[in-house]
């Protein structure tokens, strides 16, 4: 169980296992990569820079996001989620956005929708 400082809930990670990666497909949004990030990437995938900008990412915001695409009735997913076996492709170097889910400053007041979303949030008991 993973407990952070500022948040009323708890994550059990154990969950992801089970849950078929709710946290990677909904609606439309971003998926925020800084450099670091995409150049891991990248080399995870044995590409320049230059083509994996070209074939995943998008400018948005004067940042750069991954990639998205639609998934029938389920709404978007990460160009990086495999919807076949549900998982992420890139787990090991997954953007810091993905690595700290579900510790996202909007949920630190308003877990509702996280609640619905992720089977891994524990809430406080107090």
């Amino acid at each position: 169980m993973i407990k952070k400082e500022g948040f009323k809930y708890s994550f059990m990670p154990n969950a992801c296992a089970s849950c078929g990666g709710a946290c990677c497909i909904g609606e439309s949004g971003y998926i925020w990569v800084n450099y670091p990030e995409i150049e891991a990437i990248a080399n995870f995938l044995n590409l320049s820079i230059e083509d994996f900008a070209k074939n995943y990412l998008i400018r948005a915001k004067n940042r750069y996001s991954l990639k998205e695409f639609k998934v029938k009735e389920l709404g978007y997913a990460c160009i990086f989620f495999d919807t076949q076996k549900r998982l992420c492709k890139i787990y090991d170097v997954r953007p810091k956005q993905c690595r700290t889910f579900p510790f996202w400053e909007q949920f630190k007041t308003d877990t509702k929708e996280l609640i619905k979303e992720c089977p891994g949030v524990v809430l406080d008991e107090n």
